[in-house]
């Protein structure tokens, strides 16, 4: 079933979502050759916890980790450990918490020291994939618009758009209704309705978009073994922009422009 939230839950969210932010903050800057995987999962579920959050993921369905850490052709759901980051990663970070019965979710991709133009092209177009599909995240618009624009970006520039996992509501459940696609067709899909709150995430391939699952039941990877990127934000619908609730420093530019 589809929720729309009041103006009160909504401000609950944003609490838990600003949460999950300054962790992302906090973890950026953890990124270099050198460190373990671990390493950086073990700061923000510190951080997390003074906050008086906890970290969403830890337990969820089973999961082992605080926080999601993919590593270059690891799609998402990589579980952090003692993965030594090497110069030239690209590394993901998917980070979800959860705050008086309200959930935040994102994610960022983020080079390891010097990367190649390539991986800085596919960081990009993954960013620039979320923000074309987000245009379209507003009231009165269709799901299948949200997909549709982060497809034809993504593609149209030579990339694989993941489908075997979706973007999707979010509020008192980490996962609800609606499923958001990564793809699709336009004017497809459910109403989108003011109040309504979305996790639009692209995972977008350097090359084909098919996935393989590894014998950990988790850590999902790129069937041809190429480079994967993923950018989240968890999203408010609106009438004629969407708010979004997990935007870093320095990324504040483009919802002012949106209103």
């Amino acid at each position: 079933m589809i929720q729309i939230r009041s103006e009160d839950e909504i401000d609950k969210m944003r609490t838990s979502c600003r949460i999950a932010a300054e962790a992302m903050e906090i973890a950026r800057y953890e990124v270099k050759p050198g460190i373990t995987t671990g390493k950086i999962a073990e700061k923000v579920q510190s951080f997390i916890e003074k906050k008086g959050a906890k970290p969403a993921f830890l337990g969820y369905n089973g999961y082992p980790g605080a926080i999601c850490v993919s590593v270059n052709e690891e799609v998402v759901h990589g579980i952090p450990g003692n993965r030594v980051l090497e110069e030239g990663d690209l590394i993901k970070l998917d980070i979800g918490t959860y705050l008086d019965g309200f959930f935040g979710d994102m994610a960022r991709s983020y080079p390891v020291g010097k990367i190649s133009e390539d991986i800085k092209a596919l960081i990009e177009t993954t960013r620039e994939a979320f923000y074309e599909g987000v245009g379209q995240a507003v009231s009165g618009n269709h799901v299948g618009d949200i997909g549709y624009a982060v497809q034809h970006y993504a593609e149209e520039r030579g990339y694989g758009v993941v489908r075997a996992l979706v973007g999707h509501g979010i509020g008192r459940n980490l996962h609800e209704d609606p499923q958001v696609p990564n793809f699709g067709v336009k004017g497809s899909g459910q109403r989108l309705k003011s109040g309504m709150i979305l996790a639009i995430e692209p995972m977008i391939n350097m090359g084909d978009w098919e996935v393989d699952v590894l014998s950990d039941d988790w850590t999902m990877v790129t069937s041809d073994g190429k480079m994967s990127a993923h950018y989240e934000n968890t999203c408010v619908i609106r009438e004629g922009y969407a708010e979004i609730l997990t935007l870093l420093s320095g990324e504040e530019a483009w919802q002012k422009t949106t209103q």
